[in-house]
C-alpha cells in the first residue's frame, strides 16, 4: 500500500480528551478541512483527495468512493470540532497561547513566534515576527540609499563607488524608455477606441436606415388604407344620397295617398258605389324600377 502524507492536526497539541469520530482514517491525525463518506467515514480532505488517486474505495471499509460522494462534515460533528482546545504550533517557540480549533489559525497567521521571511528582496532568512524589526536594521540585503541625495538606493556595502551622474542618467533613460511605451499603448489605445467608436457608428446607421425603410414601408401602408377608407366613404355617401331620394320619393307617395283617401271619403258621403283607383293600387298593380348603381 502507498504511504500517504500526514495532513491533520497532531494529536499531541489538543488539550484533554478527542473523539474517536473526529479523528481521519487515514492520517488517524485531528480532522483538518474534513469531508465525509456516505459510509460516514470522515477524512481530511488533502488525505483522501491523495488516496482517491490511487484507490477508488474507501479506506475504511473498502466501500466504493468517488470524489463527487464526499460532503461536508455533519453540523455536529463540525462543531464539536471547532470546539476542541489546541496548544499554538509554536508552543516550543515559547508560546503559550492555547485556543479552539476554530481560531487556531487565525492566531498562528500572527502569532508573534511565528517565522517569517526577510522582507528584503534576495534574503534567505525566516525569522520570527517579533524579531523581524532588529533583522532588517542589519540584514545585508538592505537597501541603502546615495549619501549625495540623488534617490539612488543600492544593495552595495557602505562606501563602495557610487556615480550619481550615471545612475542618474540610467534612470532618465529608464524613465524615457518607459514614458515612450505608455505613449504607445495610450495611441494603442485610442486607436482601439476609435475603431470601436466607427464600428459601433456603422451598425447605428444600419440600424436607422432599417427604421426608416420599415417606416416609408408603415407610411406606404397608411395611405393605401386611407385610400380605401375614402373610397369606402364616397360608396357609403352615394348609397345616402340615393336612399334620401328614394326618402322624398316615398313621402311624395305618402303624401298622395292621403290626398286619394280623402277624396274617396268625400265621394262616399255623397252615395258614390265607384271607388276610384288610388295611387297605392297603381303601384301594386305596375312595381317601382328600381335604380342600380
Amino acid at each position: 500500500m502507498r504511504s500517504v502524507a500526514r495532513m491533520g492536526y497532531d494529536t499531541e497539541r489538543f488539550v484533554g480528551y478527542v473523539n474517536e469520530g473526529l479523528l481521519c482514517c487515514i492520517c488517524r491525525d485531528v480532522l483538518e478541512d474534513p469531508l465525509q463518506a456516505p459510509c460516514e467515514h470522515a477524512f481530511c480532505t488533502s488525505c483522501i483527495q491523495g488516496w482517491l488517486v490511487h484507490y477508488n474505495n474507501c479506506p475504511e471499509d473498502r466501500q466504493p468512493l468517488d470524489l463527487s460522494n464526499l460532503q461536508p462534515l455533519y453540523r455536529y460533528m463540525k462543531n464539536d470540532l471547532n470546539r476542541l482546545q489546541l496548544h499554538c504550533r509554536n508552543k516550543e517557540c515559547g508560546c503559550e497561547m492555547v485556543c479552539s480549533l476554530e481560531s487556531i489559525d487565525r492566531h498562528e497567521r500572527e502569532c508573534k513566534y511565528s517565522q517569517i521571511p526577510c522582507s528584503n528582496a534576495g534574503c534567505p532568512v525566516q525569522v520570527e515576527r517579533c524579531n523581524l524589526d532588529s533583522h532588517l536594521a542589519e540584514c545585508e540585503y538592505r537597501s541603502r540609499e546615495c549619501p549625495n541625495g540623488c534617490g539612488y538606493s543600492s544593495l552595495r556595502a557602505e562606501g563602495a563607488p557610487h556615480s550619481c551622474m550615471a545612475e542618474l542618467r540610467t534612470e532618465l533613460e529608464l524613465l524615457r524608455s518607459e514614458m515612450v511605451c505608455r505613449m504607445e499603448e495610450a495611441k494603442h489605445e485610442m486607436e482601439s477606441r476609435l475603431d470601436f467608436q466607427r464600428r459601433h457608428m456603422v451598425q447605428k446607421e444600419s440600424l436607422l436606415q432599417n427604421e426608416i425603410e420599415e417606416l416609408k414601408s408603415q407610411m406606404s401602408r397608411m395611405m393605401s388604407d386611407i385610400h380605401t377608407l375614402m373610397a369606402t366613404e364616397r360608396q357609403h355617401r352615394q348609397k345616402l344620397e340615393q336612399a334620401e331620394l328614394e326618402k322624398q320619393e316615398l313621402l311624395e307617395l305618402v303624401k298622395g295617398l292621403q290626398k286619394d283617401y280623402r277624396l274617396t271619403r268625400d265621394g262616399n258621403k255623397k252615395g258614390t258605389n265607384v271607388r276610384p283607383l288610388t295611387r297605392l293600387e297603381s303601384m301594386k298593380r305596375k312595381p317601382r324600377e328600381v335604380t342600380v348603381i
